[in-house]
Parts: structure tokens; C-alpha cells; sequence
């Protein structure tokens, strides 16, 4: 067991917490002390919490971590008492600690299972549609793109659409929409001849109608909330606590958005009017959140698409914006988000796969 991996202390900031967070595979970590005792555990939503409540990247976590973990000592632990503590508490990770509160251990929801049928923690059914964005023409993927359209890319032994409704699928939704236009015949066909335990409706569009236009289309068809999400990302987001959180603040649109790190690999220069150099940045590391391609939206504010033309989200959510329409964000680990769109993101995503299976 390498517990390097998952402790880190509470003296690090945001931004080093979400990297190692992103670098071990969990969603959780564990707080110690410089004697290695646990003083709590950190998660991404944690993160997530301080961050909407305006934390800055570059805070330490020392007043956003849980001081009160639910933890085993290690001359009392068994199997089974921490399967019943995950499923009751839905809890992915628990620390395990001799009498003296050193971490010696930690037990993952995965090595509870490893003799059973693979399963996961239990979510609350979400009873939204989803509509999922299938109409563009995938040029990033060229030239696959050519003969298929990108929803049908293969993907980890499925297709990027179907990896996509597994996704939601975990989250107990039934009910999809497909928008088509681009090689529609190909998806639509292929969707009929798959065996499924859903129920999909196929949305034409008579032209492209951009990366919101053809949300028109449904206007009449769902009323409330749903989720809508591009078929070239692939997000493995707790939706069940995105939903809540799109229907606590009243939003008109939520943006998930996925919390991505760059690191400049030159020195960047700062200087005046002139040229007069005032200080070099040695190899900048910058962190901010990105729009991830998936958004719950309440189907009132479809009344802002205009009918039958060009229309791209992010002309919709400067609409609402300018409407003071509610617009919220909720924010996702950078190893959350996977894009699928382009040829060398599609095969880091294939090899994340790949790791997590």
C-alpha cells in the first residue's frame, strides 16, 4: 500500500491538494501531521465548496479539510465493518490508524469489492432527460470523421456515445435525447441495433445549428431541468450532487466546468512601457476552470434561442447573462474530464481509461 500517494498536510495549498488529488486516482485524501497521525481528510468536494464560497487557488487547506474522518484502528478492522460504514456514509476512502492515531493504512471502495461483483457506491436516481449534442462534424477527429461521425468513435470497447449514456446511466437516467445532423443515419442506425435498457429520442437538425442551436427543437418536448452534454467529453462527475446543487441556487444554467492546470515551460517575461524588464517567472504554473461541455439547464431559458439559425452556447450563456439570468458553475477535478473531441486528448483519455479499469 503506498500511502505517499493519498496523505498530504494541511499546511499545502488548493492548487498542490487538486494535483495530488488529479496524480492518485482517488477522490479522497488524508490529512496528517509532520508525525504522520491523521488529523482528517480532504476531497474534492471539499475543494469545491471553498472554491464557489470564493477561496483562492492559492490558499492553504488548513480550515477547508474535515478534522472529523470516520477512520478504523488497526487491531479492530474488518472487511465487513468498513463495507457497512462506505455504504451507509457513502464514503470512498477510510484511513486506518494504530492506538496512537498514526496512519498505518487506508481502505478504498474498490478493495472492499475486489471479491465481489464490481459495483459502485449508491446514488439517488436523477429523474432529468439528457440530451446529448450529436449533430457536429467531428473535424478535430478527422480523418476518422470522414466515414463516421465522432459520436461513434470507439472508446475502451464501446463508443464515446455510449460511454457517455453509461455515465449517466449510473445515475439511474432513462431518458435521452440525440440531436443529429452530420452522418445522423450511421448514429441513429447503430443505436436501434444495440441492445438497451433506455429510452431515446432522435432530434434532427435541417442544418447545423451550432453547440446550442438545436436545444430549440425540445423546447417543446421537456419542461424543467435536464442535462445537456456534448458527444466529445466524457465526465465522471457525482451528477446526483451537481443536480442539487442547480436546484438549491434556483439556476437558469449550471456549466460544469473542470478545474485544469498549465504550466508555461519558458521563463515569462514582465516588463514596462519601453521594455524595461522588471522580473523573469521561471516556468509559471497557472490553474483555472474550464468550460467542460456539460450544463444543466432549465428548459424556460430555451426561450432566448432564436429558431432555426446558427446559435453556440456560448452566445446562450451570454444572453442569459445579460438577462441576469442565474448562471452557476460546478467545478470538476481535472482527471474528471476527458476529451475525447481531438486526436491527443482522445489517447490520454484512452490510456486514463485504461488505468481506471
Amino acid at each position: 500500500m503506498n500511502l505517499g500517494k493519498v496523505i498530504i498536510t494541511a499546511d499545502v495549498t488548493i492548487r498542490e491538494t487538486l494535483k495530488k488529488i488529479d496524480q492518485s486516482a482517488e477522490k479522497v485524501l488524508i490529512v496528517v501531521d509532520e508525525q504522520k497521525r491523521l488529523v482528517g481528510t480532504i476531497t474534492d468536494g471539499d475543494i469545491r465548496r471553498a472554491i464557489l464560497k470564493g477561496k483562492n487557488i492559492n490558499s492553504k487547506i488548513n480550515d477547508i479539510y474535515n478534522p472529523h474522518p470516520f477512520f478504523l484502528r488497526e487491531q479492530e478492522y474488518s472487511k465487513e465493518q468498513a463495507r457497512s460504514i462506505m455504504l451507509a456514509k457513502r464514503i470512498e476512502l477510510i484511513p486506518v490508524v494504530d492506538n496512537i492515531d498514526h496512519l498505518v493504512n487506508y481502505v478504498t471502495w474498490d478493495q472492499i469489492l475486489s471479491d465481489q461483483e464490481p459495483q459502485a457506491p449508491h446514488f439517488e436516481k436523477i429523474d432529468l432527460p439528457v440530451v446529448i449534442m450529436a449533430g457536429g462534424k467531428g473535424t478535430r477527429l478527422e480523418p476518422f470523421t470522414r466515414l463516421f461521425p465522432k459520436a461513434l468513435v470507439p472508446i475502451s470497447e464501446t463508443t464515446v456515445l455510449e460511454a457517455i449514456i453509461n455515465q449517466f446511466r449510473k445515475f439511474g437516467i432513462e431518458k435521452y435525447f440525440i440531436t443529429l445532423n452530420f452522418k445522423g443515419e450511421m448514429i441513429e442506425s447503430y443505436l436501434k441495433s444495440v441492445e438497451k435498457s433506455y429510452s431515446v429520442d432522435y432530434v434532427w437538425e435541417k442544418d447545423f445549428l451550432g453547440t446550442a442551436g438545436s436545444l430549440k427543437l425540445l423546447e417543446k418536448l421537456i419542461k424543467g431541468n435536464f442535462i445537456v452534454s456534448n458527444c466529445d467529453i466524457l465526465i465522471r462527475a457525482d451528477f446526483e450532487d451537481a443536480v442539487k446543487f442547480h436546484e438549491k441556487e434556483q439556476a437558469a444554467l449550471t456549466i460544469i466546468s473542470s478545474i485544469r492546470h498549465y504550466k508555461i515551460p519558458y521563463g515569462v517575461i514582465k516588463f514596462k512601457k519601453g521594455g524595461k524588464v522588471i522580473n523573469i517567472v521561471e516556468k509559471p504554473e497557472y490553474t483555472f476552470p474550464v468550460n467542460a461541455g456539460v450544463y444543466i439547464v432549465n428548459s424556460n431559458v430555451l426561450k432566448y434561442i432564436p429558431e432555426a439559425q446558427p446559435f453556440d452556447m456560448n452566445q446562450f450563456i451570454s444572453i442569459l447573462l445579460k438577462n441576469d439570468e442565474r448562471v452557476f458553475t460546478y467545478p470538476v477535478n481535472e482527471n474528471d474530464y476527458l476529451d475525447l473531441g481531438e486526436w491527443e486528448e482522445y489517447k490520454r483519455a484512452t490510456e486514463k481509461l485504461n488505468l481506471l479499469k
